[in-house]
């Protein structure tokens, strides 16, 4: 049949892929499955039930709500009544939830659980459009999801006539979501996307991985983003089971329960993997040490692209001696894992391939529903390094500042509410001005090399690219986040979040004493080693993009303070206001009794 509506893909589940598995969650410790039949009759249910508090189409409503089966019945039962759906991150400060809670015009709120209505409840008491406050799990006297379901199935015969009206009035180019953007240079705005947007997107992006209704693929990135979301409609337009996880500390187990054949994520978690591969190689010792070792040298110099016939004998060792293993922790079946968000060092691509799991990088934006790019895991559509190819039916540009521009299909209506910055990013002739700088690589892969607000200029009117140096030197084990500063200054300088997990172990083998992580981060061995880090990274930049000074801060950098964007990216806004003292003294501008008071 025919998707040109992201609902449409309920029909299509049930006559093609009648699984039982389409959709599951852990429920009190047990895999809770919902068959492609319940999914298309407690979508329809939850459409019913809807209409019948009073929505209607043009309405919009909020969710603040982790990844669940029921996410997934209410998105599909706004979008066949066509009202737009706001998912909102369930992990924003008060003052976010406020602005687009207003600024939506929504009518209702959905929320996940009673921890989650507890964080927005002063938001929402804010908010006079609020009228109605839903929840998925029960909470009180609130109606629930469970209870939605129930009276949508009362009400569904009488109803049934009037839906499906509704849904044939339904155009693909109707305006079906909006997703606020993380808001990492300013206030976060409504990204306005179509039925079309999101469908082409999900249809180009299914021709890239070898993934079909055989398997099932584990998520864990909020839902409410746009790449995990995309790719929720992706598995299901391909009959792929989704199974949500827990909570960020249950990946690995379960992926190892469900025996998952793909998954979705960022870059951060690849590192998490990778840190604790090299913590449990430097747990061995004797001659295990050294074959740990020895693979891991040959993990980091795997090329999809050709390797000599030595390269390959001794890569076979290594694999059944060790990368096998690796991969047995993730469960055994992993094959694809497709990651974005941010920059994904080459290193890790090279460690995961080695181990028979192939990293697909992509890239895009909210505005671009969201994939622009991407690699795929057959050669000659895969290049380490690069974002991949454009995908069908999308075009690329780099004008003669540097900036990536695109069209095709995948290009949202515009800003709610701001028509005058719409006009800003998308030109009279139709393209999406990106904001990010790239280049071409051997004439059609795509490299990303900084965002262009980003890009600042030293003393000297020299231009630094602080992107490209930061994920340099995240390529390091001790250092966790880096931010790189120097507008308008002598020289670039870094403020470093470092890997505090790695940094006790490595201070625990040196004998390094200290109460807490301020009194670590002064002692004089910690500072040499980390220069030592800088000073490694410093030789693949030229002299003006080096960094000649740095501070180590003893906090982690996280979302939930502020530090990082929802989807992991640095506030730079944040971290300048927050270390301006430390900025200060670093480049010699602060009072001698500032300096003083720092250093002590």
């Amino acid at each position: 049949m025919q998707i040109t509506r992201t609902f449409d893909l309920l029909e299509q589940l049930r006559s093609k892929y009648p699984k039982n598995d389409i959709l599951a969650s852990k429920v009190d410790g047990r895999w809770k499955v919902c068959s492609s039949s319940d999914y298309y009759l407690n979508s329809h249910y939850m459409a019913a039930a809807l209409y019948e508090l009073g929505f209607r189409k043009g309405d919009h409503i909020l969710t603040v709500s982790n990844s669940s089966p029921e996410w997934n019945f209410l998105d599909m039962g706004l979008s066949m009544l066509g009202i737009v759906h706001v998912p909102v991150y369930p992990s924003l400060h008060e003052e976010e939830y406020i602005f687009i809670f207003k600024h939506s015009d929504a009518k209702a709120i959905v929320v996940g659980d009673k921890i989650l209505y507890q964080r927005v409840s002063n938001a929402i008491k804010n908010t006079q459009n609020i009228t109605a406050v839903y929840s998925i799990a029960p909470i009180g006297d609130m109606l629930s999801c469970g209870d939605m379901l129930e009276m949508g199935k009362n009400a569904y015969p009488k109803l049934e006539t009037t839906i499906n009206e509704i849904k044939n009035s339904i155009v693909p180019d109707d305006f079906f979501t909006m997703i606020y953007t993380s808001g990492t240079t300013g206030v976060s705005k409504g990204v306005m996307l179509t039925h079309h947007n999101m469908v082409t997107n999900f249809k180009a992006t299914s021709l890239i991985q070898p993934l079909n209704e055989q398997h099932k693929t584990l998520s864990f990135l909020p839902i409410c983003h746009v790449f995990e979301r995309m790719l929720n409609y992706h598995y299901q337009y391909l009959g792929i089971g989704v199974y949500y996880a827990e909570n960020i500390g249950t990946i690995g187990d379960n992926l190892k329960e469900i025996k998952a054949d793909g998954m979705t994520t960022v870059p951060r978690l690849l590192e998490g993997i990778h840190d604790k591969i090299v913590s449990k190689g430097k747990d061995l010792s004797g001659i295990k040490k050294r074959i740990f070792f020895w693979a891991l040298g040959i993990a980091l110099k795997f090329d999809v692209e050709g390797q000599s016939l030595w390269y390959k004998m001794k890569y076979k060792i290594a694999y059944k001696l060790v990368f096998e293993k690796w991969r047995q922790a993730l469960g055994g079946n992993l094959r694809i894992v497709v990651c974005g968000g941010s920059a994904l060092q080459v290193r890790l691509l090279r460690l995961f391939w080695a181990m028979g799991v192939y990293v697909i990088e992509g890239y895009g934006l909210t505005e671009t529903s969201p994939v622009i790019s991407c690699n795929t895991s057959l050669l000659p559509n895969v290049k380490f390094g690069t974002v991949g190819k454009a995908l069908d039916g999308i075009t690329i540009k780099i004008d003669d500042t540097g900036e990536i521009l695109c069209k095709g299909p995948n290009v949202m209506m515009g800003y709610y509410k701001d028509e005058a910055y719409t006009k800003e990013v998308i030109d009279a002739e139709g393209w999406f001005h990106t904001g990010d700088i790239g280049q071409w690589v051997d004439g059609d892969f795509l490299k990303i090399t900084d965002r262009k607000k980003e890009i600042f200029k030293n003393s000297g009117g020299k231009y630094i690219a602080p992107q490209l140096i930061e994920n340099k030197c995240k390529e390091s084990i001790f250092i966790e986040q880096l931010l790189v500063v120097g507008e308008n200054e002598k020289f670039a300088a870094a403020l470093i979040s470092p890997n505090f997990n790695y940094l006790h172990f490595w201070a625990l083998k040196h004998k390094i004493h200290y109460r807490d992580n301020t009194e670590l981060l002064k002692q004089p061995e910690v500072i040499a080693r980390f220069q030592r880090e800088i000073t490694q990274m410093n030789k693949g930049f030229s002299s003006h993009e080096q960094i000649k000074k740095f501070r180590l801060v003893p906090e982690d950098w996280t979302s939930a303070n502020g530090a990082l964007s929802p989807t992991l990216k640095l506030k730079r806004k944040f971290l300048y206001e927050k270390y301006d003292a430390l900025l200060k003294e670093m480049y010699s501008y602060a009072p001698e009794e500032v300096n003083r008071a720092i250093k002590s």
